[in-house]
């Protein structure tokens, strides 16, 4: 077995606020599982959306796989999510009546060797919270100097 994959959003973290945390399955084709193992997908631009009472990962990068044939899979494709139903009861509940959205953290494969994909609950951010969170990034590494060189 490969070493875990662990791809992570870092611009969501930097645009969103994230209320709840929850990890769902992705349904995959052959290949994709393959490329995902390598290392090759990205999240950075993907979010979720409900269609028909499921949730889709929509926008979610995944390269072809350089050694699959004709049935190779398409890179940017629909991807259904797996939640139990409660969940995705409060998801869309959250997403209609609050305008939350929900978007994909962590793309990661676990022990077992399946992906997962970690979705969280999130509020945008204004421009002024993106400022303060940069000013407390850049405080906190200043901090981080001064400790070290003492």
């Amino acid at each position: 077995m490969q070493k875990t994959v662990n791809i992570q959003n870092k611009r969501a973290r930097f645009d969103y606020e994230f209320i709840e945390k929850y990890t769902a399955g992705i349904v995959l084709t052959g290949t994709e599982i393959k490329s995902i193992r390598l290392g090759k997908a990205n999240i950075t631009e993907s979010f979720c959306e409900f269609s028909n009472g499921e949730l889709f990962a929509i926008n979610t990068y995944i390269e072809e796989y350089a050694f699959g044939n004709q049935f190779n899979h398409k890179s940017r494709s629909e991807r259904k999510l797996l939640l139990n139903k409660r969940e995705l009861k409060n998801l869309a509940k959250n997403v209609q009546t609050k305008g939350l959205t929900i978007v994909p953290t962590k793309l990661f494969t676990n022990e077992k060797g399946l992906a997962k994909l970690e979705i969280a609950l999130a509020r945008g951010k204004k421009t002024y919270d993106k400022r303060e969170s940069l000013k407390a990034a850049d405080t906190k590494r200043d901090l981080d100097r001064l400790k070290k060189s003492f």
